[in-house]
């Protein structure tokens, strides 16, 4: 593993990153004094694990100290989604622009996006949100033509796609299935469309064996569409995207260097499973070292047929923080989402965990009070999950408006009150 590291990690932008987040970062400049790390002794990916690791608690109790530029300098201030805990404040000063830009054009390229492309975006590009503005950066970059629908509106999309012909989507997985919902109950032959291709964000795609998981099997059997799995975060700034062979999510080497650790931070085998930790490189206004995403992801190490050997990750297979200890088994609310997708007569649920009397988790599903073989899906997610679950009829404008919500720039499936 740590020959891995040191194979294929940017060892002088890396070194170029310490240097300046060792002179420009608060933050860091009091985290290496007081952990007595010498960034100038760092030689070896093995002294690089030294650095001790920052954590999101950081990045919340430390905001202010982690801006390494003058204010004056900064141009677009964003913010995290805050899935596990309050939005944390992010800015991006040119550099950071251009950078963000790059990152996109790469990853677009990755996947066969050229500047004859049209692409039209179906997510928001307000709302604090980086990464629609940053598929914007990028596109623009490399030349393509771009449509900004912006997110929901399914007539709208319809609309834009009859009227430009796109080729390329970029949308969240869920939201096809809307599209095509509203394509059959309009009369629009959304199979003979001009669409070929979706990036697809904001929720997984694939099992760690490469297959689609039941999300994805449910869009192909509808539309049979060629879907890229993408995988980013605010923190990251970077993206970790598939090549045409949809065998992991490759990191862009120049930008970004990754490792997947264990629960005792040491990294795993290829094939196993951990939390992501990763060193944007090149960013100057929000630099981070060494920084736990608590994504965890399962690590596939080797080469690709496609020629790159850059570090290959599954998108997550769960949240770190997010694990479910029911009954003694532990789950992730991914593996309860693959189940609950998989369901074809269950159009729409939310997931909530809680801690019971005891201080045990526990799981209650909201289901829409006019589903009818309930008795049929309780079976199915024992036989899935080897426990059981319990399941609560909800309205389902209710059900909507807790997956929906006004402040919310995604859907949320999983509700955590623990």
């Amino acid at each position: 593993m740590t020959n891995f590291y040191e194979i294929n990690g940017n060892k002088e932008l890396l070194r170029q990153q310490l240097n300046y987040v060792a002179l420009n970062s608060p933050f860091y400049k009091k985290h290496f004094y007081d952990n007595k790390i010498n960034i100038q002794e760092i030689t070896s990916y093995k002294e690089f694990r030294n650095i001790p690791i920052t954590s999101k608690e950081d990045l919340q109790h430390h905001n202010k100290e982690l801006f390494a530029v003058p204010q004056d300098e900064i141009i677009d201030y964003v913010t995290t989604s805050g899935t596990l805990g309050n939005p944390v404040s992010f800015a991006l000063n040119e550099a950071d622009l251009n950078r963000l830009a790059e990152n996109e054009r790469q990853s677009f390229e990755m996947l066969g996006i050229k500047k004859s492309s049209v692409v039209q975006i179906t997510t928001t590009l307000d709302r604090r949100f980086m990464a629609g503005m940053a598929y914007f950066l990028g596109l623009r970059k490399l030349g393509a033509g771009i449509i900004r629908t912006g997110s929901g509106l399914p007539g709208l999309q319809w609309e834009s796609i009859a009227r430009f012909k796109p080729e390329y989507l970029v949308a969240v997985p869920s939201f096809l299935l809307k599209m095509v919902d509203y394509a059959i109950q309009n009369g629009i032959d959304y199979k003979k469309s001009s669409v070929k291709t979706v990036v697809c964000i904001g929720e997984p795609l694939r099992n760690s064996d490469f297959s689609l998981n039941s999300l994805g099997n449910r869009i192909k059997e509808l539309w049979n569409i060629e879907l890229f799995s993408t995988y980013a975060s605010t923190e990251m700034g970077t993206a970790f995207t598939e090549c045409k062979f949809h065998t992991g999510n490759h990191s862009l080497t120049e930008l970004i260097f990754a490792e997947v650790l264990d629960e005792n931070h040491q990294p795993v085998a290829v094939g196993g499973i951990g939390e992501l930790v990763v060193t944007p490189l090149q960013v100057q206004t929000i630099p981070l070292v060494r920084f736990a995403t608590g994504d965890m992801v399962k690590f596939y190490g080797e080469n690709c047929e496609c020629g790159r050997n850059s570090l290959r990750i599954s998108t997550p297979v769960g949240r770190k923080k997010q694990m479910i200890k029911l009954k003694g088994t532990s789950l992730y609310p991914q593996q309860i989402i693959n189940l609950l997708t998989a369901f074809q007569s269950l159009k729409i649920f939310v997931i909530e965990a809680r801690l019971n009397e005891t201080k045990n988790d526990e799981i209650l599903i909201r289901i829409p009070d006019d589903l009818i073989e309930i008795s049929a899906l309780q079976e199915h997610l024992q036989s899935g999950l080897k426990v059981k679950v319990k399941l609560k009829k909800t309205s389902t404008k209710k059900i909507e408006e807790m997956k929906f919500s006004k402040e919310g720039r995604k859907p949320k499936l999983f509700h955590d009150y623990r």
